[in-house]
């Protein structure tokens, strides 16, 4: 530590701060030379704008890596090191840190919007949006970078260097997820700006055609993807670390990621129709406006301190300015949009709501809706708190009560609409889905028999069977047509999209299958066992073999033998040096395909030859980790198609089936 005219001094503080002043001085060049080149149509101008978010790229990555050199080096002299990491740390943990609190995961969230931007500048069209793409890029990126530069810089220099660090929180270094889960997160928030400033660009041009769709549709799926495997990331490690067996709870900040998610979700679905129909036009700039608001609404809750979650971090001025920046971005797309409405009415309008377009309106009706919902349960506590001076709790059993019955809803139109011609009907609903419906039929019947009386989960069993016989009929009748089963692979070569999105649904089928089972059927039993004494718990026959501990520079552990049945697992209790009075469980979880076993270690006492574990049995589990993968596999195939100029293909005549197409 030096010092520098009487204050505290950090040459590698300085430097990190002087990158982000130059990625500042960038990004603000590149915000107002984006716009005079597309007010102008001046090709110089627009040359440099990208070469300018080239360079804001260059600084914020200098930035950020010299964060992670100082924290990888134990350079304690700058404040985020200091508070945040910790000398005896493993490597990994160390890693890990760069995000493990708020000023680093704004430098990271900085760093993922400058090289989404850098990406945009170097494959976007040469067209009219263009400019106005780059500095609606540029604007976000001024907003983080000039958070870092100042209420929440990580570079600040520290007076008084501590010898080893304060160290991460426990949840944060007891899991190598948190490795994945932030990045994936990030990922997925900030690539949907790409297709928002893809809208706000067509809507200050009037371009208001399918070309900023076609130019987004890559992007939006990539962030799409990336966000659902936070989700599933998320919950994983809530599942292999909270010990409750659980994994997902409702937490505000679990909602502050499934509700873009929702939304997103919706906008992918309802393209469909605005390239094929030339409709809902309004309809997605508002959904993607709102989708990608909705991420800095996210980021908001997990940083201001105004929600109670084990995921949230940060407190002070940044939530106030967080939520001037969501109020920024709707204000702009909202407003936008309002004034090019007389120009992107629906040239077409809805033929008949018993349609494929009738489906997809539906089921995007259901998304908004269960959207506006959440948000609205996630902000009640808030809004009690400031209005009425006391802060109430909204549980799962409260988000249930329409989770569920939208969920249902959602599955019927997931199985339906593939099943309908586009534009109308000519003959009966029944003929079309008639396989289906008394598949699903069958199914509810079935699973009420063989003794499931949770009316939700036998109806969960049932759309399910009706989703997988629609597609299973779906890729019949395609093969059917081509020569048999043996052209299948050719279909999946030439229609990659269709058959991306059946295997997806396939994947949203094992899912709901994996939360109806897990949830309704999930049992809990702690129990004190004694050394090598057998005990029965949930019907399994569980022992404790050996109690032992471990020890390590940064924690100390605890760690129990426990035979359940003929499997062995190994609870533990880890207590961090830089937090002894915060001991943190590892369960301990064998994964089935029709249930985990589930240990987890409450207390423990290795000399007294004892310990008490709470056994879990939750079935079905995997599904959702196995149906996620095939979900992220069809995104993948579908991400493959071409990406080509899109024409009309409105017919008079209804469309054989032919899929969906996401």
């Amino acid at each position: 530590m030096t010092e520098f005219l009487g204050l505290a001094f950090s040459p590698l503080g300085a430097a990190g701060t002087l990158a982000l002043l130059f990625a500042f001085a960038f990004t603000l060049y590149a915000l107002i030379s984006g716009v005079l080149a597309g007010r102008r149509g001046d090709s110089r101008l627009e040359q440099s704008t990208r070469l300018a978010l080239w360079g804001n790229f260059f600084f914020v990555t200098l930035a950020i890596g010299t964060l992670e050199y100082a924290i990888l080096k134990d350079d304690f002299t700058v404040r985020y090191v200091a508070e945040h990491s910790m000398s005896v740390s493993p490597t990994w943990v160390k890693v890990v840190t760069l995000w493990a609190a708020l000023d680093g995961s704004i430098l990271l969230w900085a760093w993922i919007l400058s090289l989404y931007a850098f990406l945009v500048s170097l494959t976007a069209r040469r067209d009219v949006l263009r400019p106005w793409v780059m500095s609606v890029q540029a604007l976000s990126v001024l907003f983080f970078v000039g958070l870092n530069l100042t209420i929440a810089s990580p570079f600040t220099p520290v007076v008084d260097v501590p010898q080893q660090g304060m160290g991460p929180n426990p949840l944060l270094q007891n899991h190598w997820m948190m490795a994945v889960h932030p990045v994936l997160m990030y990922l997925g928030f900030v690539g949907l700006s790409v297709p928002f400033a893809y809208a706000i660009a067509a809507l200050v041009t009037g371009r208001l055609g399918e070309s900023w769709l076609i130019q987004t549709r890559r992007w939006t799926m990539v962030a799409w993807g990336f966000l659902t495997m936070a989700i599933l990331a998320g919950g994983w490690w809530s599942y292999e670390i909270l010990g409750w067996g659980g994994y997902w709870a409702w937490d505000p900040v679990e909602n502050a990621s499934f509700i873009p998610w929702l939304l997103a979700t919706a906008f992918i679905h309802s393209v469909q129709i605005q390239e094929r129909r030339r409709m809902l036009k309004v309809w997605n700039v508002y959904l993607i406006v709102f989708a990608y608001a909705a991420t800095v609404l996210g980021t908001f809750l997990t940083r201001s301190g105004v929600v109670e979650s084990v995921h949230a971090f940060g407190t002070g001025p940044i939530g106030p300015l967080f939520l001037a920046f969501f109020t920024t971005l709707v204000v702009i797309g909202a407003g936008l949009a309002t004034w090019r409405l007389p120009q992107i009415r629906d040239p077409h309008s809805l033929d008949h709501p018993v349609s494929r377009e009738g489906a997809v309106l539906a089921g995007n009706v259901l998304f908004v809706v269960f959207a506006a919902l959440v948000v609205l349960a996630t902000l009640f506590p808030i809004v009690m708190e400031a209005t009425r001076g006391f802060r109430t709790i909204v549980g799962p059993t409260f988000y249930d009560r329409f989770a569920i019955p939208i969920g249902l809803l959602l599955l019927l139109f997931m199985g339906i609409g593939p099943m309908l011609p586009w534009r109308r009907l000519n003959g009966s609903l029944w003929q079309s889905v008639r396989a289906p419906a008394i598949a699903g039929i069958v199914g509810t019947v079935a699973a009420f028999a063989l003794g499931v009386r949770n009316i939700g989960l036998a109806l969960c069993v049932g759309l399910c069977l009706y989703n997988l016989v629609g597609l299973g009929q779906l890729v019949w009748d395609s093969a059917r047509a081509r020569g048999g089963l043996g052209s299948v692979p050719r279909l999946v070569r030439e229609h990659p999209r269709r058959y991306g999105a059946y295997l997806a649904h396939l994947g949203i089928v094992m899912i709901a299958l994996g939360i109806g089972f897990s949830s309704t059927y999930k049992a809990r039993q702690e129990v004190t066992l004694q050394l090598n004494k057998p005990q029965t718990v949930l019907g399994k026959t569980v022992t404790l073999t050996a109690m032992n501990t471990e020890e390590r520079p940064e924690r100390f552990s605890s760690v129990a033998t426990v035979q359940v049945n003929k499997e062995t697992l190994t609870p533990k209790m880890n207590t961090y040096i830089n937090q002894p009075q915060q001991p943190v469980a590892m369960p301990a979880v064998k994964y089935h395909l029709m249930g985990d076993t589930y240990v987890t270690l409450l207390k423990a006492e290795h000399d007294q030859k004892w310990a008490t574990v709470a056994v879990i049995d939750s079935p079905m589990v995997s599904w959702l980790w196995w149906g996620t993968l095939l979900l992220m596999l069809g995104t993948g195939l579908s991400l493959g198609a071409p990406v080509r100029e899109l024409v009309p293909r409105v017919t008079p005549a209804p469309a054989p089936r032919e899929g969906l197409t996401a």
